[in-house]
Parts: structure tokens; sequence; C-alpha cells
């Protein structure tokens, strides 16, 4: 199944070549997966929803997290990560799963154009099962001890902004302007 233009109606611009991507492994949440949504439309970046999902994609609460962005959103649902690695054949070699339990600190790899960023589900996080099979490229952002997780929607943005840096945050505008006055620098 996959929305983008269909879902909503409004017309997506395609994520430009080497666009990121997030993948959710059966996210919880609807509000989460909205902001999440908003985030990858500010940044070209693809959404991929592996379920089961803890809502239905087009639930009202979705729709207003994501405000008027989720009609411009590339995302795709896939029926399980089977699925999600049989239609995304090159995603093996270039998947970053972000958990509590990893080694390396999210900063200390190089994020290559079009990686593929995993958070798992709110509850649970993504199954160690899957975790041993990526040893060099599960991540983690930094934390107090004893603080189980940050919120899902802000993990993505910390991990995503990060891999964006690292590619020179390419097709993204770099430099605002403000309405009512010129800045003199």
């Amino acid at each position: 199944m996959s929305f983008g233009t269909e879902a909503g109606g409004g017309a997506a611009a395609p994520p430009a070549e080497g666009a990121m991507n997030i993948v959710l492994l059966e996210p919880e949440m609807p509000a989460n997966t909205g902001n999440i949504g908003r985030t990858c439309v500010a940044t070209g970046s693809r959404l991929h929803l592996i379920e089961p999902l803890g809502f239905k994609i087009n639930e009202k609460m979705v729709r207003r997290a994501g405000l008027d962005y989720w009609d411009s959103l590339d995302v795709t649902v896939y029926d399980s990560y089977g699925d999600f690695l049989e239609r995304n054949p090159g995603a093996v070699k270039k998947i970053y799963m972000a958990t509590t339990k990893a080694s390396h600190v999210y900063t200390e790899v190089s994020y290559e154009p079009g990686a593929y960023l995993m958070f798992g589900k709110e509850s649970a996080g993504i199954p160690e099962e899957l975790l041993k099979e990526y040893p060099e490229t599960a991540v983690r952002i930094p934390m107090m001890g004893g603080i189980r997780s940050l919120n899902l929607a802000n993990s993505v943005a910390v991990v995503l902004y990060e891999a964006l840096r690292q590619n020179a945050f390419a097709h993204l505008v770099r430099q605002g302007r403000p309405r009512t006055f010129q800045w003199e620098l």
C-alpha cells in the first residue's frame, strides 16, 4: 500500500535523488507518526511504515499531527519487515537501527545519501533478534542513565538531522528571510 498523493489528494513533489528514508517498525501512536510525517515532508524524506500499526493510517489524529503536510508525504505501508526488504532490496546495505541498546553513538557513523533510518515501536523498540544482524549500524542517542528512551518523534528528528548534516543538507533551504525587515549582515 502506497499513499503520497493518493492519501489526501495533495500534489507532493517526489523526493530528491538520495533522499533519506525513515522506517517505523510497528508504530503505535498516531501523534508520533503524524509528527514524523511532517518532519519527512519538511526534509524531503520518505516514510516507510511496517505493520501492524497501532492506528489506522487515515485516522483524524494522524492527520491533525501532520497538519496540512500529510497530503504531501511520500509514505508507503508494508505488511511486514520481510515485505519492506523485498520492496527495498538496497536497504540492507544502507540501514541504521536506532536503539537504546546500541554501542555506537548516532554521530559516530557515516550516513550515505538515501540511508534508511529505522526506529522501533514506542513500547518495545526494535526486536533484539533483528538488531543482532546490524551490529555496526545500530546507533544510540546518548541519555542519562535510568531513562528508558526519548519520544519517538524526537528521536527521529535527532538522527535524521545528523544524517542530513553529514550530507550538507542536500536539497534543503539553508537560509530564511524575515517578512517584515532585512537582515543587515
